[in-house]
């Protein structure tokens, strides 16, 4: 009863526990709406201007993901708007590039993009380069069709394989599927490591700490079980909400079954709060505890392996990745949940998240020791 007057009289908990993961789940799901980014601007520099030529340009901007929103005199000036931010990419095509095509030369169409923007500059790069293998496509399908050859001799010559291809598990590319599953998790842990080192600290800084131990009899363990009750199942509604949210609602695919969702969100909770309390115990400073917490739940965004693979980073890198929930709560959800294997296939995972919830018993007697000795410097 104690903590949750806390909860109710301190806004910092409302907001940090309820609205900000709320926002986030809704945010990040619906910036991502349409799966994959569209009408990205792009420009065009044609200096042949022949029906050839601005049936490229049709074509591009008739993709998905390419707009085409100019056209460029000159190539100084395409990439002066790419400097401007106004487009990402252009496609040069020079003068006689028509004539040159039919005389079967060999002409040279180039295409620029940025890559600051890394998922922008290869989305152009793809359509820009079909749209020059399909320039020529077209000019050889109409020769050889004037040669008499059939459509069948014509599709062998301009595409000797075909790729049957399968994407396993997300068939649409989507980036809401694999993105807001990493970050919104991610999001939420850090949270929950920010006020469970938070709530630990403000004992000491706001004098009640003696108190708190006295209403649990000096008992640590009582009292970090009181305090974290409370806690635990406000993060649990808005983890599975979360987890209700996106597999059901939006309909994530997501080949495990319910029980391993639920699995998944109870180990994600209690490895969260395992390591805030940890960080607290290692460092009975609300200040220095926040600092870490903040610090190492922001760095399991890059050490989770979604945006960059983890077997790619440095040795040393890959070993500092398992000292992260964020990674094995990955992994697991990628192996058990988006690719329905047994629990089994990822047993250390779990066993480490394991680990992580039982990291506080490595510094309750110094949390005690804290609570009863120590006196808050601000």
């Amino acid at each position: 009863m104690r903590e949750l007057r806390i909860l109710r009289q301190n806004h910092i908990y409302r907001f940090c526990m309820v609205l900000f993961p709320i926002l986030v789940i809704f945010f990040f799901t619906s910036i991502l709406d349409d799966g994959q980014p569209t009408d990205l601007p792009v420009g065009v520099v044609d200096l042949d201007n022949t029906s050839t030529t601005r049936s490229l340009t049709r074509r591009l901007d008739g993709f998905q993901m390419s707009k085409v929103v100019a056209r460029y005199p000159s190539v100084t000036e395409a990439r002066r708007a790419i400097q401007r931010n106004e487009i990402y990419g252009f496609l040069y095509i020079p003068k006689g590039t028509t004539a040159k095509l039919l005389a079967a030369r060999q002409p040279k169409i180039s295409y620029y993009y940025s890559y600051t923007t890394l998922a922008a500059g290869s989305m152009l790069m793809k359509d820009m380069k079909t749209i020059s293998t399909l320039g020529s496509a077209a000019v050889g399908q109409a020769t050889m069709r004037a040669r008499g050859m059939t459509d069948r001799q014509i599709q062998a010559v301009l595409q000797p394989i075909k790729v049957d291809l399968h994407q396993i598990a997300n068939p649409w590319t989507s980036y809401n599927v694999y993105l807001s599953t990493v970050m919104v998790p991610g999001a939420i842990m850090l949270f929950i490591f920010l006020i469970s080192a938070y709530s630990l600290g403000t004992e000491l800084k706001f004098n009640t700490a003696k108190q708190w131990m006295a209403a649990a009899d000096n008992n640590i363990m009582v009292a970090i079980l009181g305090k974290f009750l409370p806690q635990t199942i406000i993060w649990l509604a808005i983890f599975f909400s979360y987890e209700y949210y996106v597999f059901y609602h939006l309909q994530f695919p997501h080949l495990g079954s319910s029980w391993m969702l639920v699995l998944l969100g109870l180990m994600a909770v209690l490895a969260s709060q395992g390591f805030g309390i940890f960080a607290f115990g290692l460092m009975p400073s609300l200040r220095m505890s926040m600092s870490v917490s903040s610090l190492w739940a922001v760095l399991s965004f890059s050490m989770a392996g979604s945006a960059f693979p983890v077997m790619g980073m440095d040795g040393s890198l890959q070993s500092l990745s398992w000292l992260f929930p964020l990674r094995h709560y990955w992994m697991m959800y990628q192996t058990c949940v988006f690719n329905g294997f047994p629990l089994i296939e990822s047993w250390f995972h779990f066993a480490a998240l394991a680990a992580f919830m039982l990291l506080p018993w490595l510094v309750v007697k110094k949390i005690k020791n804290a609570m009863l000795t120590y006196v808050y410097i601000p």
